[in-house]
C-alpha cells in the first residue's frame, strides 16, 4: 500500500475515497480511530492509501482532479 493524502478533515476523506472508488481504484482508510481518539488537537491525520501498483495512476488521477496538494 502507498499513501497518497493525509488530512483531518473528515469530509475531504470521504470525498476522496468516493472519487477513487469511482474511478476503479481501491483505496484504504487508516488512522481513523486514532484520529477521532486524539481528540481535537489534530495530531493525528486519517491517510488515504491504494494498493503500490495502482499509485502512480491514482495519484495522476488526484493530481488531475486538482485534489492532490
Amino acid at each position: 500500500m502507498e499513501f497518497l493524502v493525509a488530512t483531518n478533515d473528515p469530509v475531504r476523506c470521504s470525498f476522496l475515497l468516493l472519487l477513487l472508488r469511482d474511478a476503479g481504484f481501491r483505496p484504504v482508510l487508516y488512522d481513523t480511530h486514532m484520529a477521532a481518539a486524539e481528540g481535537s488537537i489534530s495530531a493525528i491525520r486519517q491517510r488515504i492509501a491504494v494498493p503500490a501498483e495502482q499509485a502512480p495512476a491514482a495519484r495522476r488521477f488526484l493530481q488531475e482532479a486538482g485534489e492532490l496538494y
